[in-house]
């Protein structure tokens, strides 16, 4: 990696919610890294106690709370406190690659870059014995670099941008739509383009269940069905995603035994399981919507239970 002496100051934006052994590690990530950022500004959304003390271990660290709840809002509130010019988002539960800094200052001294999308891995528990979920999520969650080349977004977990480009665009959505998608895709509009940078990395558990990744397809789910309801067209567009979606795990078989994200067919064989159970469950539930269900019980919740 090229070292430029005229890198910029980044501020550092994580938003915090009942996390703080996550947010510590998060923290001890970031302290390591081999480029500092110019401050670190935690936003705590409501946790039942403030991350104090995690936030002094650290040292020098903004720590603010904002009530309303979603990562958005916390987001905007750390970005109205942050004083460099350019902003990076991480969130709480993530750890930071020694050089995920060192690689977004780097890009960051092209003048023409606007918005920065990196890698996001899955961090293991015990690399040599994956979960079932764990060797999903490695090869189907967090792909940045597609959502980035075919949707027009990168996740909000790992997200560095120019202030003045952040000004333009317009802050975070709150839980009603699926803020990073909502977010990128405003930007793309925009006409802003989205970098993706392979060194820019950080490390995200896998969720611990697969009720989880039920919760987390729910809420996908219902955001994309929103206007659906009302356009016989889209109806009609949704009806053929519905059924394509029962026979799609057949045609994924290739693409886990040709991943390099997971090594050895016990894995992969888990990742397919995995494939297969979730790929029902959406067939269900988008059949459901289809034949009149409530799309808003399925959306929204960060992590508490009296988030609407």
């Amino acid at each position: 990696m090229t070292v430029l002496d005229d890198r910029p100051a980044i501020s550092v934006v994580i938003p915090h919610l009942n996390q703080p052994d996550l947010l510590r590690r998060c923290l001890a990530s970031i302290r390591q890294g081999t480029y500092q950022p110019h401050e670190i500004i935690v936003v705590d959304n409501g946790s039942s106690e403030m991350p104090h003390e995690i936030c002094a271990e650290a040292g020098n660290i903004t720590l603010l709370r904002e009530e309303t709840p979603g990562p958005g809002p916390a987001r905007n509130l750390g970005v109205t406190h942050a004083s460099a010019g350019v902003l990076a988002f991480i969130d709480a539960d993530c750890l930071a690659d020694p050089d995920w800094l060192a690689e977004a200052a780097t890009a960051m001294a092209d003048p023409t870059a606007e918005i920065l999308g990196g890698d996001v891995r899955i961090a293991y528990v015990d690399p040599d014995n994956l979960t079932m979920i764990e060797a999903y999520e490695s090869i189907y969650a967090y792909r940045m670099d597609r959502y980035i080349a075919r949707e027009g977004f990168t996740g909000t977990g790992n997200l560095v941008v120019r202030r003045s480009v952040l000004d333009k665009v317009g802050p975070f959505s709150g839980l009603s739509v699926a803020e990073d998608r909502d977010w990128g895709q405003r930007a793309t509009r925009g006409g802003h383009v989205i970098r993706y940078i392979p060194g820019m990395k950080v490390y995200h558990p896998a969720r611990q269940d697969f009720g989880q990744l039920v919760q987390k397809w729910d809420r996908h789910i219902a955001h994309d069905f929103a206007g659906v309801r009302q356009s016989m067209k889209k109806r009609l567009k949704w009806a053929v995603k519905t059924a394509a979606m029962i026979a799609s795990p057949l045609f994924e078989v290739a693409r886990i035994l040709a991943s390099d994200r997971i090594s050895g067919l016990r894995n992969k064989a888990k990742a397919a399981i995995v494939l297969t159970r979730i790929r029902f469950h959406r067939f269900r539930r988008m059949l459901q919507l289809l034949a009149g269900g409530d799309s808003g019980r399925l959306s929204g919740r960060w992590n508490r239970p009296d988030a609407s």
